[in-house]
């Protein structure tokens, strides 16, 4: 489905608020119900510095090719049908806290913040059945949240992107996602083969 980069960014989002509002240190910011008002958004972190709004972001900046799983060969699902093979791609994000320096104590929220996420995705690094959302709801689908290890010269070009001071942030890799064809289903000519015995036999 061309829809499984929102789907997989909004599953990840939602696990990580879930976590968030109810842990009882960040309920207090994350919770509605408790008066918190800090979100969990996609938007990036500029974005969120830009319009004053506080919490954490899950800004999906890097999309690439699974190049291990790009190769696999079509299926077969009639003599005259081929299922076409999806694009698999890793998705990359990087998750940022936000807190106004006006609260007390401003950068132990941003570690704690940075600290559950840790704790999250290393208790539960497979979401699947009940975690998904959107698309994937109802699905058989697995993503895997993989921590990634960035060097200062990348964590550098993405803040330079983003043309922002840098933030405490930390990058996860979820894999693998598929991308479906336009056209699933691919018409091909049926292989024939001539047995003398039986004559023409079109294998199933």
């Amino acid at each position: 489905m061309y829809t499984a980069l929102r789907a997989t960014s909004l599953t990840i989002a939602q696990y990580l608020r879930q976590g968030l509002e109810t842990n009882p240190d960040l309920a207090p910011f994350f919770d509605a119900g408790s008066g918190g008002t800090m979100v969990v958004t996609l938007n990036t972190p500029q974005e969120m510095l830009d319009s004053d709004v506080e919490g954490l972001s899950v800004w999906l900046y890097r999309v690439v090719r699974d190049e291990e799983r790009l190769n696999a060969p079509p299926v077969r699902v009639s003599p005259g049908q081929l299922r076409r093979t999806p694009l698999p791609v890793r998705l990359h994000y990087l998750m940022t806290p936000i807190v106004s320096t006006r609260l007390q104590a401003s950068a132990e929220t941003e570690q704690a913040i940075i600290g559950k996420v840790l704790q999250a995705f290393h208790s539960h690094p497979v979401l699947r059945g009940t975690d998904l959302r959107d698309d994937f709801s109802g699905t058989t689908i697995e993503l895997i949240a993989r921590l990634e290890q960035l060097t200062l010269e990348e964590v550098a070009r993405v803040w330079d992107a983003l043309e922002g001071s840098y933030q405490l942030s930390i990058s996860y890799e979820v894999s693998v996602v598929y991308i479906e064809a336009e056209q699933e289903l691919e018409q091909i000519t049926p292989v024939q083969i001539i047995v003398p015995e039986f004559g023409v036999i079109v294998p199933t």
